[in-house]
């Protein structure tokens, strides 16, 4: 089974020089728990919910002047949508990744979290929605 299967298409991403006020709404407004971030249409790491809420919980410091460059959390793990799913969250597992980038050539296409594996693990099992 293929990464594709399972992935969340059109992802949601976020530029480098945002402010991590910025990220926090996104992730509100689209109910997601990581951005991609992009520095000239170029994948460089992924910020979390959780990044968001270390540089809330902050004393003195202003989410608005914090950029997301500045408070990059997870390295950005990339993979292709035609990668075996099983390897795909085994590695996730090991480095204990809350997500990978699905990426076709330089360009995002889809991400891949753990509540997709969660999906694809109901699916193995054969549980009824």
């Amino acid at each position: 089974m293929e990464v594709r299967t399972y992935m969340s298409t059109s992802p949601i991403t976020i530029g480098a020089a945002q402010s991590m006020a910025a990220a926090s709404q996104l992730m509100k407004d689209h109910a997601i728990r990581h951005l991609p971030v992009l520095r000239g249409g170029q994948l460089v790491g992924v910020v979390s919910d959780r990044d968001v809420k270390i540089v809330e919980a902050l004393p003195d410091v202003d989410p608005e002047s914090v950029s997301v460059d500045e408070a990059i959390g997870q390295e950005a793990y990339s993979v292709s949508p035609d990668d075996d799913l099983g390897q795909v969250a085994r590695h996730m597992h090991n480095h204990k990744y809350g997500s990978a980038v699905v990426m076709e050539g330089k360009k995002v296409v889809g991400i891949f979290t753990t509540i997709d594996a969660l999906a694809a693990l109901a699916d193995a099992l054969g549980a009824k929605a």
